[in-house]
């Protein structure tokens, strides 16, 4: 029988919501809201001046060609966590799915990087990288490949990429590994006496039963891409060689924190988080199409 939850009283549900839409509302709708009211303001440094300026904040905005350039990099960037990071989990979470000895300490292993705070993810990758005291910089270079990401922004990018994907890859291994499990043996054994081999098999029968985790970690790791990846990439590359891994979340940072214009730096994070939305709204409205429930 379904068990129902029945309330006597019309006020407790509101009273037992009311700590999280408190922490909601202080936390995110409140400087949400802040930063969407000085987008449209001019201020100083200080504080001391401010003047409303409407929709002058946004128009500098897309004619500066450095903000502009930001966007392609917070593209590839994106683009490179999200799909590097869904199918190395997927490829690990499949192997740590199967019947080893070692499938426990595997795991374990895998679920450690997510403990890691951002920020120390990417001095960790900066070390590795280094060209002075990296260790695999120091293996690069005795192959006679060079590897600069103080001075090749294409080499800082593929740094601050590769930290991001290992930070997240723990988060994305977690929920395959789940949703591994939840497949059905009955189908696989049955596509086995049929004579599929295990490649056949999970493309056939266990990676469509996986479309509804895919697709939950696509919009997650879109998400992350934008906003958390923030440390990684100042405490890696500092948005540089240049501006070169300087996508929105730290171009917003830099003009606030540092070149002190607040208000084109809360026009760009109104900006950032309407392309957030607009690209979450557009996952659930195309892509869920193909989710298999």
């Amino acid at each position: 029988m379904e068990k129902k939850v029945t309330f006597r009283s019309t006020w407790l549900p509101w009273l037992l919501l009311a700590p999280q839409v408190a922490i909601i509302a202080v936390f995110f709708f409140w400087p949400a809201g802040q930063a969407l009211v000085q987008s449209f303001q001019q201020q100083d440094a200080f504080g001391t001046s401010v003047e409303w300026v409407g929709l002058e904040n946004f128009r500098n905005l897309f004619n500066d060609d450095s903000y502009l350039e930001s966007f392609q990099t917070t593209a590839y960037f994106s683009l490179m966590v999200a799909v590097l990071g869904i199918v190395l989990s997927l490829v690990l979470a499949y192997f740590a799915d199967r019947a080893v000895r070692t499938a426990l300490a595997y795991r374990t292993l895998l679920i450690w990087p997510y403990a890691v705070a951002p920020a120390v993810a990417g001095v960790v990758w900066l070390f590795l990288f280094s060209g002075s005291i990296g260790v695999v910089a120091y293996w690069l270079h005795s192959w006679n490949l060079p590897w600069d990401p103080l001075l090749n922004g294409k080499h800082a990018m593929a740094l601050v990429v590769m930290a991001a994907v290992w930070k997240q890859l723990s988060y994305n291994f977690l929920f395959f590994v789940a949703g591994l499990q939840s497949v059905p043996k009955s189908l696989i054994e049955a596509a086995a006496i049929d004579g599929a081999g295990a490649w056949r098999r999970f493309w056939t029968i266990q990676f469509p039963l996986l479309s509804p985790t895919t697709f939950f970690l696509l919009v997650i790791n879109v998400v992350y891409a934008f906003f958390d990846t923030f440390g990684i990439i100042d405490a890696a590359t500092h948005g540089g060689p240049g501006k070169d891994t300087s996508i929105l979340v730290y171009k917003v940072y830099f003009d606030g924190f540092k070149a002190l214009d607040l208000g084109g730096s809360a026009a760009q994070s109104a900006v950032l988080m309407a392309i957030v939305i607009a690209l979450t709204v557009v996952q659930f409205r195309f892509v869920e199409k193909k989710v298999n429930y």
